[in-house]
């Protein structure tokens, strides 16, 4: 049996803030599958939750890098996350399960996925919030954290009881 790990995680959108205010702009995102980007919006991204838990110098390359290769990016997530959330149903999930969570994350609140974890079937399940982390927990200063936890839930042996 396999284990399932998710990071960055929405399921409802309840008490997003970030959520609320993209959804004003759904009609815009309806209108055409693309949006424009540019080096600003990226860092944006990183910078909107919590300035500091990421390291400036990942942001500059990762912006650079996708500015590089493009000045649009698909609007199907903004699209998603405004008007079709649940995608997903926790009761179906039967396997291990990590939700984890950074501190600062600004698109999922932690009431939302507690509720969501409730509902996991599995009684092989954790959920974690990372300290000193927004919604990327990848690109972050405490990235390493995260690998910590991962390896620990990956590596967990499995119950001799049940």
């Amino acid at each position: 049996m396999g284990r399932l790990a998710l990071d960055a995680f929405v399921w409802t959108g309840e008490d997003s803030p970030t959520l609320a205010a993209r959804r004003k702009k759904l009609p815009e995102f309806i209108k055409t599958k693309r949006r424009p980007i540019d080096y600003a919006f990226v860092q944006s991204i990183f910078n909107r939750d919590h300035p500091d838990c990421v390291d400036s110098k990942v942001v500059d390359a990762f912006a650079s890098a996708i500015c590089s290769l493009d000045d649009s990016m698909p609007n199907g997530t903004y699209i998603d996350m405004c008007s079709r959330l649940p995608l997903v149903d926790p009761e179906k999930i039967l396997v291990p399960t990590i939700i984890l969570r950074g501190q600062y994350d600004g698109i999922a609140s932690v009431s939302d996925l507690l509720k969501f974890f409730e509902k996991l079937p599995n009684q092989d399940k954790q959920f974690t919030v990372m300290e000193g982390i927004s919604h990327a927990s990848f690109q972050q200063k405490n990235y390493e954290m995260v690998y910590d936890i991962l390896e620990g839930f990956w590596g967990r042996p499995r119950p001799v009881y049940k």
